[in-house]
């Protein structure tokens, strides 16, 4: 009778779209590190925008030398990588403008980025930005995906967190 009176509630973190486009499953991802969730639970965005947008409140942790991903961790202690494209650590950072510096305070929606979608599809083979939990082995949390399939960068949530 009592032994949920003294259970931690849960939390529940609502993730939205880093980017404006389509989303799919990690799995469609084609690089193994991300669709075998090597590197954690999450989504892909296809994108069709250049504006890398905040998907959670949080502080900003890591900016790839390279420019092409960014790393923010949550008031909850979540992690989450946004990667844009594949391959793109081989740009050194052209095509690619961070608009923020590590320790930033960021909402959902602030920009983080742009980037010069043309350029970097001329120069790799993938645009697919893949977005990951990267400490989602850690817990033993519920991961519930979108059922949508298009997104809007800020705005949609693309991935939601019981835990």
């Amino acid at each position: 009778m009592f032994k949920n009176l003294f259970k931690k509630p849960s939390t529940i973190i609502q993730i939205k779209a880093p980017i404006t486009g389509e989303i799919l499953p990690l799995e469609k991802v084609p690089d193994p590190v991300f669709s075998q969730k090597m590197m954690g639970e999450g989504v892909a965005i296809i994108p069709n925008e250049e504006n890398i947008v905040a998907p959670v409140e949080g502080t900003i942790v890591q900016i790839a030398p390279s420019k092409h991903a960014i790393g923010l961790k949550t008031p909850n202690d979540r992690e989450i990588l946004i990667h844009v494209g594949l391959e793109t650590v081989s740009l050194d950072g052209k095509g690619f403008h961070v608009l923020v510096k590590e320790g930033d305070r960021v909402s959902v929606g602030d920009r983080l980025m742009t980037v010069d979608l043309g350029y970097i599809r001329n120069k790799v083979d993938h645009i697919i930005t893949p977005m990951v939990i990267t400490n989602s082995n850690q817990s033993q949390n519920e991961y519930i995906f979108t059922t949508e399939t298009e997104c809007v960068a800020g705005k949609t949530t693309v991935l939601t967190i019981n835990g």
